[in-house]
């Protein structure tokens, strides 16, 4: 059997990386708070936190925005850790030399930061008491197989972007850019997808899935108890929808960083119109009742296009995942997994219009803003896993008999295997 098809089963792992991707759903949630609150800036050098190790930095100075900025650190910094653990998981008991070879390493970094800083005596303590923590553990790491190839990448991929993630942040706080806040904020949603998946394709519900399984129970049931494949024309549809929330996403990254969220205060109209004027006359009459009434920033022409622009895509979306979920119930059956879930896709996309008013009307709340980033967050991981999934299904229901049946929508009695 090909280690390339099969995904070892690993029950802890698998709940590991679930849990890694819940804290990951978090972290954005607290970066999204930094951003509504105007707090990016609040602690203004990186990695230090005012001068102290990030992690020694007294809880008495966690005050108004610095509260925001430094757990959103702290929560951060967690991820990291808990990525790091979930990758070299991935690599079993091969990780152990790797983990002993850290814990010598990092000892003498410490030293060295001790030599050069004497100042900042206390990173060489916990570069040296991570890396004795490190030793310590690769005795007691489990002793498991380690994951597939393409398993194990996936892990290392995490653990890279992670780290890109990190160094993006710092860079946005040491360069004063708010720009590097877009891309940051766009690696952070790519890593909770990546984080998501690697729960999925970890689970005993992904392993009922695999192609060589001929008689294996599938998670998913069509129309009279029959198991469908999922139409290339569909799966392309819920793919471009997927790409086009992507999009959209970068699009609202771009309006928070320059805070260009309320360049149009009132929804659905815009300005009193279905298009506004954006004459130079009519912008800077615009800014003059911002300044009068709300006393917000000036805002520009091609702020208040890049907002319609928003809105015409969040329309897009709207009306393809409806066509999604119509097509999935129509192909498939309205008991199917792969229905249901588009669905309660559809149901997210909503809300998320919603949110996305809410955050107009209640003139950019907080709460209300950073709901509607986390929104947007579990659209794209939703249309993400059911492209996964439905691929992954197509791949192996050829192997299936046409009239084969199962017994439940997550295990039961096997399905009955084509006699070949």
């Amino acid at each position: 059997m090909s280690e390339n098809v099969l995904v070892k089963l690993n029950r802890p792992l698998h709940w590991f990386a679930v849990l890694t991707a819940l804290f990951t759903f978090l972290l954005l949630g607290a970066g999204g708070l930094v951003t509504s609150h105007e707090a990016g800036m609040s602690v203004p050098d990186w990695p230090n936190s005012y001068g102290y190790n990030m992690f020694l930095f007294p809880p008495s100075k966690w005050i108004g925005g610095i509260f925001y900025e430094h757990t959103h650190r702290l929560m951060a910094s967690g991820v990291g850790l808990m990525t790091t653990i979930l990758a070299l998981w991935l690599f079993g008991r091969n990780a152990r030399p790797f983990m002993r070879w850290m814990g010598l390493i990092l000892p003498i970094l410490g030293i060295a930061s001790e030599i050069l800083f004497p100042n900042r005596w206390l990173d060489g303590v916990l570069y040296g008491a991570t890396g004795f923590i490190s030793y310590v553990a690769s005795f007691f790491w489990p002793s498991c197989e380690r994951s597939v190839r393409w398993m194990r990448w996936l892990g290392v991929a995490a653990f890279l972007l992670v780290v890109v993630q990190g160094v993006l942040g710092g860079l946005r706080v040491v360069l004063a850019d708010a720009q590097l806040g877009i891309f940051h904020a766009i690696a952070g949603q790519s890593f909770f997808v990546l984080t998501a998946a690697i729960a999925l394709f970890t689970s005993r519900w992904w392993q009922n899935l695999r192609p060589d399984r001929a008689g294996a129970a599938l998670p998913a049931v069509g129309a009279h108890g029959v198991t469908r494949p999922v139409e290339t024309n569909l799966r392309t549809l819920v793919l471009f929808t997927t790409v086009l929330i992507f999009c959209q996403l970068i699009i609202g990254a771009t309006m928070r960083q320059q805070h260009a969220g309320l360049a149009i205060p009132d929804f659905p109209l815009a300005y009193g119109k279905i298009w506004p004027d954006t004459s130079p006359a009519a912008v800077q009459s615009y800014n003059e009742h911002r300044m009068n009434v709300i006393a917000e920033n000036a805002i520009t022409a091609p702020q208040i296009i890049l907002q319609m622009i928003h809105r015409l895509v969040a329309l897009a979306i709207f009306f393809l995942t409806v066509t999604c979920a119509w097509q999935a119930r129509r192909q498939l059956g309205k008991t199917d997994s792969l229905a249901k879930l588009a669905w309660f896709w559809l149901g997210l996309i909503l809300a998320q219009i919603l949110l996305g008013a809410a955050t107009i009307w209640s003139n950019k709340a907080a709460d209300v803003a950073t709901a509607h980033v986390l929104g947007g967050a579990l659209s794209l991981v939703t249309g993400a896993l059911w492209c996964a999934i439905a691929f992954r299904r197509s791949a192996a229901l050829p192997e299936i008999a046409p009239a084969a049946t199962i017994s439940g929508a997550f295990g039961g009695a096997p399905a009955m295997a084509a006699n070949k």
